[in-house]
């Protein structure tokens, strides 16, 4: 595995490597890069056999639509029709984890394929360098979620990605562990009312005060609008049982806000949610060990973001 991994990643020490996974972009083919949240696995989102590809790789449905990354606002304003609580939340969080979905353009050169056929478009603009001077290098939006194989855990670092999908990719970016670690909020701002579609790295309440009250979906009309709305989703190889005071016999233990036994961990000894949520992905990674036979979480509160992190437990949890 050492030896596959050292061939497919480049650490970007330097421009040609950056280059070369912009020409990769641009040629078609797929590459694993770091944002702030998680590492996505991105293809020109204009060539449909590239956004294609994306489904294959991860074994992703159809309808289940992708994010498109942008470096700046200009080009992204070119494919989707900006309403003023768009104009205000992008001021406010652009760069940044939040995905808005917005209305395509009429002439809008994103593929159909890769907004499932609506009539929407899940945009955002990632605050990663990165991510930002790929994008800029292609030339070309692009289109990316999470790099790992549908439904498992999300990467949160390089190697993650060459765990899950190896020499499927072309080209992985290693930019070091992600900052934020668990996925965007998403809000649809299509329609007449400001929904919250998927909880993520951007707390609700901070959104609400830029555009006022955002509703809760219950899933039932909007599981397709946006990625991450599956029942199960974010899923360990083993069970996971949450709200637990300790490990049953055979468990890991993934507690948080206090002491442990040393052979399991701890999303946060503080009790720090923005803490939590960035081990989230890699500590369940680290325990998903066929010497367990599930792994037991302890409770994590409902607040901040405490909601996303909620969220990604409960979907792993599902069966």
């Amino acid at each position: 595995m050492k030896e596959q991994f050292q061939n497919n990643i480049l650490k970007c020490a330097s421009i040609d490597h950056l280059t070369k996974a912009a020409q990769t972009i641009q040629a078609g083919g797929l590459v694993a890069f770091p944002t702030e949240t998680v590492y996505g696995l991105g293809a020109d989102a204009t060539n449909d056999d590239a956004v294609a590809c994306i489904f294959d790789v991860k074994g992703r449905p159809y309808f289940n639509p992708l994010i498109i990354h942008f470096s700046n606002q200009v080009s992204l304003s070119a494919t989707v029709v900006f309403n003023e609580q768009a104009k205000k939340l992008a001021r406010a969080f652009w760069p940044g984890a939040l995905t808005l979905v917005l209305p395509r353009k009429s002439d809008c050169s994103i593929s159909l394929l890769a907004s499932a056929g609506l009539d929407t478009l899940a945009v955002r603009i990632p605050n990663h360098p990165l991510a930002q001077a790929l994008i800029t290098a292609a030339n070309t939006p692009i289109a990316a979620p999470s790099a790992n194989c549908s439904g498992e855990i999300s990467p949160s670092t390089a190697e993650h990605v060459m765990q899950s999908l190896g020499e499927k990719v072309d080209t992985i970016l290693d930019g070091g562990p992600c900052r934020v670690g668990i996925e965007s909020t998403v809000i649809d701002l299509s329609g007449s009312t400001p929904t919250l579609l998927r909880p993520g790295g951007i707390v609700c309440e901070e959104l609400e005060k830029v555009i006022g009250p955002i509703v809760l979906s219950d899933g039932s009309e909007d599981k397709n609008r946006s990625p991450g709305m599956l029942e199960r989703h974010y899923a360990p190889s083993i069970p996971l049982r949450l709200n637990a005071k300790k490990a049953n016999p055979g468990e890991a233990f993934l507690a948080f806000g206090s002491k442990v036994n040393a052979r399991h961990t701890n999303l946060s000894h503080m009790g720090d949610l923005k803490e939590a949520a960035a081990n989230l992905f890699a500590m369940l990674r680290m325990l998903d060990q066929p010497n367990f036979r599930g792994i037991a979480v302890m409770k994590i509160p409902t607040t901040g973001l405490g909601v996303a992190i909620n969220d990604r437990l409960k979907r792993a949890a599902t069966m």
